[in-house]
Parts: structure tokens; sequence; C-alpha cells
């Protein structure tokens, strides 16, 4: 068995073009062009890569977009200065703010400090609970991502029994709400599925993993998922970005292609999904906003 590839890029690329055609439809209407304003903190390479990604990915696209970019001395209070200078920016309808942030800086006030109607990475505690109980005003990038690279390529997680390994506030817990809720109108990616959430320290970790239908790894440990730990058939996501010996790998080790239906690559899965909800969500917030 050769698992079938989750290519992310390719399904980004068509999610990103849907995404450009609603933008050029609004703005022939009429009605304000959506714009993300992302803020990077310091000297950090990969997130001056991402961040460089974001912009080229929104302009693409359509939307405005602005890179503030400040030094690694930059204080909590000038950076909160900023945020609520683009809280208050009428052409702002998103804000991303990169982490991580250097030291001196509070990264879990500045996370409260964007309003939560312009907080399209779904961070602020107000979106998080707007998630728990079902009626989401907007979906976290990377699980939403995790979601739609399932449904499209014909995995619907509905009635499958799912396992997260990973329990961080950005993927695992969030994707555990997502998949293990009902699919309404108002929550259109709610899985409907059985959801395990397991992790490093989970007492006999492969046996967990085994029960897949559908498993997600996002514990952010090189190649912590070995084939042993893959029932035959299952489903496989890699969520894992690991720096090792200069390349860049997940938390699935390669054996598990030839155990697993469908896998998906690192990079070129999840990661080019990530953004692109992104751009979905700074549409769906100048909808929100502007109307």
């Amino acid at each position: 068995m050769t698992a079938t590839r989750l290519d992310g890029k390719a399904l980004g690329q068509t999610m990103r073009a849907e995404v450009a055609a609603e933008v050029a439809a609004r703005v022939a209407a009429g009605k304000s062009r959506p714009g993300l304003a992302a803020v990077i903190v310091g000297d950090n390479p990969a997130s001056h890569v991402y961040v460089r990604n974001k912009h080229k990915a929104c302009t693409d696209a359509g939307l405005a977009t602005w890179v503030h970019t400040l030094p690694a001395t930059t204080t909590q209070a000038e950076l909160l200065a900023l945020v609520a200078r683009l809280n208050a920016d009428p052409a702002v309808h998103g804000i991303l703010v990169q982490l991580p942030l250097p030291k001196q800086i509070d990264e879990d006030a500045v996370l409260r400090a964007v309003t939560p109607a312009k907080d399209v990475d779904c961070f602020h505690p107000e979106n998080v609970g707007l998630l728990a109980v079902g009626h989401p005003r907007y979906y976290p990038c990377t699980p939403h991502g995790v979601f739609h690279l399932l449904a499209r390529n014909g995995f619907d997680p509905a009635g499958k029994e799912v396992v997260i390994v990973g329990r961080s506030n950005i993927v695992g817990k969030p994707l555990a709400l997502m998949l293990a809720q009902k699919r309404t109108a108002a929550n259109p990616a709610g899985g409907d599925a059985t959801v395990t959430i397991a992790h490093t320290r989970t007492a006999d970790l492969t046996a967990v993993c085994r029960r897949a239908d559908i498993l997600v790894a996002a514990a952010g440990v090189p190649r912590v998922v070995t084939p042993e730990m893959v029932r035959p058939g299952a489903v496989v996501v890699d969520v894992g970005t690991n720096s090792m010996d200069g390349k860049l790998v997940g938390d699935v080790h390669e054996g598990v292609a030839a155990v697993a239906a469908a896998l998906s690559p690192v990079p070129g899965g999840v990661g080019p999904m990530t953004i692109t909800m992104l751009l979905v969500n700074t549409l769906a917030a100048a909808e929100h906003i502007d109307g």
C-alpha cells in the first residue's frame, strides 16, 4: 500500500481562487476590500518567512494587506498601542500578531487586546468560547485547514473515530472541539466524529492511535508517530513542522506512507491550508464588520 497524498498546496490554490473570486465580486458590488494587517516583532527567520508567505497570498487573492515590522526591543506598551490603532482602523478587518513574541512581551495580553471581530487567528477567549459552544465567529486557521484537507479529499470525519496527538491551544484542543461537534448551518465545520485527545504522556499511545480511522499528529515532536502506531488503511494528517538536521520534517515517520490509506506531506500538506484559511477568515471578517 502507498498512501494517497493529501496535497494541501493544490487544494490551497483551489480555495484561494475561490476567495479571490468572492473578493472581486465584493469589490465590484461597491463593498469594502477585505484587509489584513500582520505584525511581526523581532528577527525570527521562520516568522518572517511565514509573514511573507501570508502577505503574498493576500495580495494574490486581491485582499489589502499591510505588514508592520517592529524591532526585537519593542516594549509591550508599544505593541499594544499599535494593536489599538489597527483595532480602530476601518480599512483593517483582520489583525495577525505573529508568534512567538520577544520574552519581554506577554503574548496573552497582546492576543486579548485584538478586538474579537478582527481576531482572524481565532485566539481571543471570546472567539474560543464561541467555537466551544458551536457558534463560531471564525474557525482557527490550522484546524479549519485540517477539516477541509479531509473533507475535500473525500474523507469526511462524520461517524469516524479520530485520534489527535497533541493538546495545544492552537491545534489540538480547537480541532477536537470542531471534529466532535454537530454539523449545523451555524457550524458547517462540525465533524460529527468521535474524538480522542492523546499526547506524548498518554499511557500506551500506540494502542490509542491504532483505534483511529483518522489520526492527526500535532505534538510538535519529530516523527513521533511511527508505522506500528497506525492501523492499516487509516487516514493520517501530519501537522508537525520541525527542523531536523537542517530539514523540515513532520510529526509522522516516513514509513507511515506504507501503512496509511492517505497521508498529508510535510511540507505541502497542512501548512498551505493554514494560510488559505487565514484568507477565508479575513473575507469573513469584512462581511461580519462591514456587511
